[in-house]
């Protein structure tokens, strides 16, 4: 047997979810919709990055990967982040275009799982977004080489004090290999925590005629 890495036994761990239950005759027929609904009862339980979610890509030959990331927007094209096309996840989803999104709101005992295509949105969309955010974060953008080996911190701390003196009282530019994704989804779940691990598990799938078939899973 293997030696222990942690004094907690883990397998012990259990919660029983008992806040509420989910219907079909409950949800809307839009899952956007529904989302958007849920999406605002987390932000009013859970206001600190409700909108924190598991971005998994997969590379061509099969290898996954995932992170967590924030979801800057959602609308009836889909799911938007934002990231480093030349990253990881980037050079992945340029090369393998389909990816799954996870949330998962603890005080509500519920996930929402998405899966569907992605494509990049357009650089006036990514250039907008881009100077909404804070410049500290628009001069990391050019910092960072995103998912590269980079020596120590001290060639990153360099390397920001470099772009910050370059643009200093200017305007940071749109890095060329940086910008968004929509993903558009092709099933949408959202599953609501019961007791017993007898959950509630909604799903809505497109159909070819983009219509939305809606279906209760078995837990």
């Amino acid at each position: 047997m293997s030696a222990k890495l942690s004094t907690i036994d883990v397998a012990a761990l259990r919660k029983e979810y008992t806040l509420r239950g989910l219907r079909k005759a409950d949800v809307d027929s839009d899952p956007m919709r529904q989302f958007g609904k849920w999406f605002e009862e987390a932000v009013a339980v859970q206001p600190a990055e409700a909108n924190a979610m598991t971005l998994a890509t997969c590379t061509p030959d099969g290898k996954p990967t995932a992170r967590v990331m924030l979801l800057k927007g959602f609308d009836e094209r889909g799911f938007l982040f934002f990231t480093n096309y030349a990253s990881r996840k980037g050079r992945q989803l340029e090369a393998n275009p389909r990816a799954a999104l996870n949330f998962f709101w603890a005080p509500l005992e519920r996930q929402v799982c998405i899966a569907g295509a992605l494509e990049r949105v357009s650089r006036e969309e990514s250039d907008a977004y881009f100077h909404s955010r804070p410049v500290g974060s628009q001069l990391g953008a050019w910092a960072s080489t995103q998912s590269s080996v980079v020596p120590d911190r001290d060639w990153l701390e360099a390397r920001l004090d470099e772009v910050t003196e370059r643009y200093r009282g200017a305007e940071v530019p749109l890095p060329p290999t940086w910008g968004g994704f929509v993903l558009k989804p092709e099933t949408i779940e959202f599953w609501q925590g019961r007791p017993n691990r007898l959950h509630d598990r909604i799903q809505y799938s497109r159909q070819p005629d983009g219509m939305w078939k809606l279906e209760r899973l078995s837990p």
